[in-house]
C-alpha cells in the first residue's frame, strides 16, 4: 500500500472515530434532564420548584368576572365590560358552539345532539325554564370546571370564547322561545303567504315554458 492511500485510510478511521465521539456526545449530553435524580441539591431533584407567590405569564388573573364568570363570590348576572355583545360575537360563538358543544346538546340546544343519539346520557335542555333563568356565570362555570358528566373544557377553550358560547347559548334560548305579539304574528303570517304565492307563481310559470 503506497504512502499515500495509507494516509487517505488513516484520515478515514480517524474522522469515523471522531463523529462516533460527537454523535454519542450528542445523544447523552452532560446536563440534567426533567425529573432527573441529582445529588447537587438537598432534595435529590434536578429540576427547582417556582419559587413560592410567582406567577407564570399571562397568569394573574384578577378580574374574576372575566376569568371565573363572577362578581363579589357570585355567578355574574351579565357579560364583562370588555366582552362586546354584537354579530362577530356570536358567530364565534355559534362557531365554537357547534365545535365544542353540539355534539351533546346538539345544534338547537335540546340536549339531543350526535353522541345522545347513539346511547350517552341527554344533558338538561337549554331551554328548560330552570335553565333559561340560570345567570349566564352559570354557563361560563360548568364550561371552565365541568358539571355532571360535562369535563371542564378550560385547558381547550380560551375565556373569551368560553364567553362568546355563553352568549350564542343565550341567543339560541331566545330563538327558541320567541313570544310574538297579534301584530308581528300577522306580519310573519302575510310575509310567509307572500312567498307561498310568488314560489307557485314562479313554479306555473316554468310548467307553461316547458
Amino acid at each position: 500500500m503506497s504512502d499515500f492511500r495509507r494516509n487517505i485510510t488513516c484520515l478515514f478511521a480517524l474522522a469515523a472515530v471522531v463523529l462516533v465521539g460527537c454523535s454519542q456526545r450528542m445523544d447523552d449530553q452532560p446536563k440534567l434532564e426533567p425529573y432527573e435524580q441529582s445529588s447537587f441539591f438537598s432534595n435529590g431533584l434536578g429540576m427547582r420548584e417556582p419559587i413560592e407567590g410567582t406567577i407564570a405569564r399571562g397568569g394573574l388573573r384578577l378580574d374574576t368576572h372575566f376569568f371565573e364568570g363572577r362578581v363579589d363570590g357570585k355567578l355574574a348576572p351579565t357579560l364583562p365590560e370588555q366582552v362586546e355583545l354584537n354579530e362577530a360575537l356570536l358567530e364565534r360563538g355559534r362557531e365554537r358552539y357547534d365545535a365544542f358543544c353540539s355534539a351533546c346538546h346538539g345544534r338547537a340546544g335540546y340536549g339531543d345532539g350526535m353522541v345522545v343519539a347513539r346511547g350517552f346520557p341527554a344533558p338538561p335542555s337549554y331551554h328548560s325554564n330552570r335553565l333559561q333563568k340560570v345567570p349566564v356565570g352559570h354557563v361560563y362555570d360548568v364550561i371552565t370546571n365541568g358539571l355532571g358528566r360535562m369535563p371542564r373544557l378550560s385547558d381547550r377553550i380560551p375565556p373569551a370564547d368560553r364567553w362568546a358560547i355563553v352568549a350564542y347559548t343565550r341567543a339560541l334560548q331566545l330563538s327558541q322561545n320567541v313570544q310574538a305579539t297579534p301584530e308581528l304574528r300577522k306580519k310573519i303570517e302575510e310575509q310567509l303567504a307572500a312567498e307561498e304565492k310568488a314560489a307557485e307563481h314562479s313554479h306555473e310559470e316554468g310548467e307553461h315554458h316547458e
